[in-house]
């Protein structure tokens, strides 16, 4: 049984996008790739209420401006479905691509103080969105920021048409 809300026992082995979510061009595809190993690599996440924890397969997809999670067992059993509106995550998707936008910009010829300060704001906006994410699923599904983190980039992947 988990006992500390923030480090739940179990963890994604596998997260796999459905059909709904669309491909996109090969370096969407490849930012995607990414997320999800990153992702994948390390997390700790568990649904709430599913005993002791265990290792997780996580399908997402879209239906009408909303993320399917669909979280199944290691070998394929269900475990639930959450669906969560995208709505919340709208201004923070958008401001957080305006600021990778002048992220990369002033790579190319600001000072190293501005390009520092614009990435702290890129951190700071992602960290929103993180927490938003986080909150959004509390009471759901258990994770620690860190997972947040990475579950919240490939959710802004997902919206990336390159």
């Amino acid at each position: 049984m988990v006992t500390d809300q923030t480090q739940p026992a179990g963890r994604l082995i596998d997260v796999v996008l459905d059909e709904s979510i669309g491909r996109s061009t090969p370096d969407v595809e490849h930012e995607r790739a990414v997320a999800i190993f990153d992702l994948v690599e390390e997390n700790s996440f568990q649904p709430v209420g599913d005993g002791d924890g265990g290792k997780y397969r996580l399908k997402l997809s879209l239906v009408d401006s909303r993320l399917v999670l669909d979280i199944g067992r290691e070998d394929g059993q269900h475990v639930i479905t959450h669906i969560l509106s995208l709505t919340p995550f709208r201004r923070i998707v958008k401001d957080y691509y305006m600021i990778c936008e002048s992220y990369y910009e002033a790579i190319r010829t600001a000072s190293p103080s501005q390009i520092e300060a614009i990435d702290m704001g890129r951190r700071g906006i992602h960290n929103e969105g993180s927490q938003t994410l986080k909150d959004r699923l509390d009471g759901k599904i258990i994770m620690d920021f860190d997972t947040a983190r990475r579950l919240f980039t490939l959710v802004c992947v997902l919206h990336w048409r390159g």
